[in-house]
C-alpha cells in the first residue's frame, strides 16, 4: 500500500472549535499511530481534501513525521477551487500553511463551488486514487465521513485489496487511558 486517503469528521461535528481542545491531541496521536504503522507497510503518500478537522490534523501529523520519514508525502486534492473562502480566518490561515507545505496540491474540479455533485465526485476520485482509507468514524454518529465510507465500500466490492481502516471512539478511549496512565506513573 502506497497511498492512504485520510478523513473523518469536521471539527464542528466533533464539538471542537479550537486546536487547543484536548481532543485534538488524542486524535492526532491516533492518526500518528496508524500512519506510522502503515509507513512500515510501504506507505508513501497521504491524501486529504483539506477539510477542517481530521484532515487538517492528519496533515500536521504527516509534517511531524516527515523529519523521521522523509519519503512520506502529503497531497491535498480539494473538491473545488477556493474551498476555504467561507471558513473562519484562523482556519483559513491553518489551511494556507498546510497548502504551502504540502508536496502536491490540486483541485478535482477546476471551478469554485457550484453544487454538491462536486463533493461526490471528489469522494469517488480520492477513493479511486488511493490504496486504502483511514477514517475517524463512529457508526452511531452520522456525519460527513459516511460519504467517503460509501465510496470506499463501493470500491472494495470491486477490488478486495482496497482496505478500509477506522479510528473509532473506542480507539480514542484507549489512547486517552494510556496517556493518563503514563502521566500518573
Amino acid at each position: 500500500m502506497q497511498t492512504l486517503l485520510v478523513s473523518g469528521y469536521k471539527a464542528h461535528e466533533l464539538g471542537i472549535f479550537s486546536d487547543s481542545h484536548e481532543g485534538v491531541y488524542y486524535i492526532k496521536k491516533a492518526l500518528q499511530q496508524r500512519i506510522r504503522a502503515l509507513i512500515d507497510e510501504g506507505l508513501e503518500w497521504v491524501i486529504i481534501s483539506g477539510q477542517p478537522g481530521v484532515e487538517l490534523w492528519a496533515a500536521e501529523v504527516v509534517f511531524d513525521l516527515q523529519p523521521e520519514f522523509p519519503d512520506l508525502k502529503l497531497a491535498v486534492l480539494t473538491p473545488f477551487l477556493e474551498q476555504e473562502t467561507r471558513w473562519k480566518e484562523n482556519v483559513q490561515e491553518k489551511y494556507q500553511e498546510i497548502i504551502i507545505n504540502a508536496d502536491f496540491v490540486d483541485s478535482v474540479s477546476r471551478k469554485p463551488y457550484e453544487n454538491p455533485q462536486q463533493l461526490r465526485v471528489k469522494n469517488q476520485f480520492l477513493v479511486q486514487k488511493s490504496d486504502a482509507i483511514l477514517l475517524l468514524y463512529d457508526e452511531e454518529k452520522d456525519g460527513s465521513p459516511k460519504y467517503y465510507l460509501q465510496a470506499a465500500m463501493s470500491k472494495q466490492e470491486l477490488d478486495d485489496s482496497y482496505k478500509i481502516y477506522f479510528i473509532t471512539p473506542y480507539d480514542l478511549d484507549i489512547i486517552v487511558q494510556e496517556e493518563q496512565w503514563n502521566r500518573n506513573e
